[in-house]
């Protein structure tokens, strides 16, 4: 089965779904909208009009594509659907009688717990993250479209692959659903295993490769769960085992890959560049998932506002002083909840532009009341507009405060969550449950290989051998870090502990971090807990995603060995 994605998150590239279709064979197209980000804007969606709660680019890219992937029998599966499956469902039969493109539509729904109560004050969402069989139901009654709310986003994958193998429900086919798992993982998001986001990218662009424009990609499925994963002929980017790598690690944990179908265990992964931008995905092993569903709820926490200002030339400390000194009476009178001051020394000396000469100091509060953090706050700073430290100005005005989320993630009895596939027909079918499931628990740690031999060493950047991904969990960060040889991996897996970690990244001195190895990579990953607060909805951090903390990492110096660099 050959089948690809069009879309890693909701604003991916909109042009997309028409290259992946046009581009060359496909059995089916896959689309990834949700974030758990998309899940609050779209609960504020719903509030406006109940009719909302889904992705509307999907519905806007079927009005140009809908009737070419009729024409080439292409399938389409999406979690557009978001917090209203039926809806855009509805939407696209709707769409389909208007353009005279005879498609059958089905969805997925029973992820949307929120109607049971009991999530606790201001929570917007309630979702719980659905496995495949639904959407193999779907399928095998004809469905040429497939939406669906809050899946695992392998799910995506996992569910054609049912379909197409016949893979029953129940049969607990655990090593080819744990292929299709570890498949479904690099294609989640799009052009990331493409040469999106890549360590390794002035390596690519030396070597000629295009990387403006990276392909989609799609992974070519065997019965036996083993994939290829490969793109379009002819598009930009790459695929290679660092590609693969790197997108195997983002937003992972240790070796146990949990979902609602199957336990997929990454430590069993191996990865072979079987030609030009083709990597073999093999070798994976599967277990019985959990007994327990994840759900993600989102929820109001309150109201952020912030305001940087823009320091100048000489004294910056001794600016950013006199500026929290002068707002520390403001901030008394009315207290945030959270107070934070970031000054970012992008100034140089002697600068040959005023931008180049100047520093940023940013202040961030947040209150469960926009009064706290509005106007009273604000007036307050630009009150010192004529009263302050010298050239004093700000990136833009301050403004009365915004409502920010929280997220949190839950586990749930399965039962809880009514998992129904909506067929073309109409009818409604009850998905079960697996026969059987087994409690998570960690994998023994591996052997750590034999360190390298004593030798000259240069003080050198981490990324000058190894390659990083970073991401979130809710307030949880991730690291991967991987290198290329096996001598690398004999160094990288003594000298990058928890221990040294904390030594290159401070702001994790304090905080919960966990290494898991992954031999067969030859990559570690680290969890980082409480990093990004409660959540990327909540900005606790300059990055509230943590996008860039694995850059951050790889531009840090340590002792490495010559024969590596």
């Amino acid at each position: 089965m050959r089948i690809g994605n069009a879309s890693g998150f909701y604003g991916d590239r909109f042009d997309a779904v028409r290259e992946m279709l046009t581009g060359g064979e496909l059995d089916v197209l896959t689309g990834d909208y949700l974030a758990e980000l998309t899940m609050l804007i779209l609960g504020r969606d719903r509030l406006r009009d109940p009719g909302l709660g889904y992705a509307k680019t999907f519905l806007r890219q079927l009005e140009e594509c809908l009737a070419l992937a009729h024409e080439r029998g292409v399938r389409i599966v999406a979690n557009a659907g978001g917090l209203n499956p039926a809806g855009l469902a509805a939407a696209v039969r709707d769409l389909a009688e208007r353009s005279g493109v005879p498609v059958r539509v089905a969805h997925v729904e029973g992820d949307d717990l929120l109607a049971r109560g009991g999530w606790g004050e201001g929570v917007l969402t309630a979702n719980a993250y659905l496995g495949g069989d639904g959407i193999a139901a779907c399928l095998r009654a004809g469905a040429d479209i497939v939406v669906t709310g809050r899946v695992t986003d392998a799910a995506l994958v996992t569910g054609p692959a049912a379909w197409w193998f016949g893979w029953e429900p129940q049969e607990a086919p655990y090593g080819q659903l744990a292929g299709a798992v570890v498949a479904g993982h690099v294609l989640e998001c799009g052009t990331q295993a493409t040469g999106g986001n890549y360590a390794f990218f002035t390596e690519a662009l030396a070597a000629g490769r295009d990387l403006r424009r990276p392909g989609f990609p799609l992974a070519e499925i065997h019965a036996d769960g083993s994939a290829v994963i490969t793109k379009h002929p002819g598009t930009g980017g790459l695929v290679d085992v660092g590609t693969v790598t790197a997108q195997l690690l983002y937003e992972t944990g240790g070796a146990r890959y949990a979902g609602p179908d199957v336990t997929a265990r990454l430590d069993s992964v191996t990865l072979t560049q079987e030609g030009p931008d083709r990597v073999r995905i093999g070798g994976v092993q599967g277990e019985p998932p959990p007994p327990t569903l994840k759900t993600g709820l989102n929820r109001l926490g309150g109201w952020r506002n912030e305001i940087v200002f823009v320091l100048t030339g000489l004294d910056i400390e001794a600016k950013a002083e006199l500026v929290k000194a002068q707002l520390a009476k403001a901030l008394a009178e009315s207290p945030p909840t959270h107070v934070s001051w970031e000054l970012s020394r992008t100034d140089r000396s002697d600068a040959g532009t005023e931008e180049a000469a100047s520093a940023l100091l940013r202040l961030v509060v947040r209150a469960p009341e926009q009064e706290t953090v509005g106007r009273r706050l604000t007036g307050a700073a630009v009150e010192l507009g004529l009263a302050g430290y010298p050239g004093f100005h700000l990136t833009a005005p301050p403004g009365k405060g915004s409502p920010y989320g929280v997220f949190e993630a839950r586990h749930v009895e399965r039962d809880i969550a009514d998992h129904t596939a909506v067929l073309p027909d109409g009818t409604r079918l009850a998905v079960a449950g697996p026969l059987r499931t087994v409690e998570l628990a960690p994998v023994p740690e591996p052997l750590l290989p034999e360190a390298l031999p004593a030798g000259p060493v240069r003080w050198a950047p981490l990324g000058a051998v190894a390659g990083a991904r970073s991401g979130d969990k809710g307030g949880d960060a991730n690291i991967g870090v991987w290198v290329r040889s096996d001598a690398a991996w004999r160094w990288l897996a003594h000298a990058v502990t928890v221990d040294a970690l904390r030594e290159l990244l401070p702001e994790t001195a304090e905080l919960t971090v966990t290494r898991h190895l992954f031999p067969r990579l030859r990559a570690v990953n680290f969890v980082v807990e409480g990093l990004l607060g409660e959540g990327v909805a909540a900005r606790h951090r300059f990055d509230p995603q943590a996008k860039g903390l694995g850059e951050w990492l790889r531009s840090r110096h340590l002792n490495i060995p010559e024969e590596l660099l």
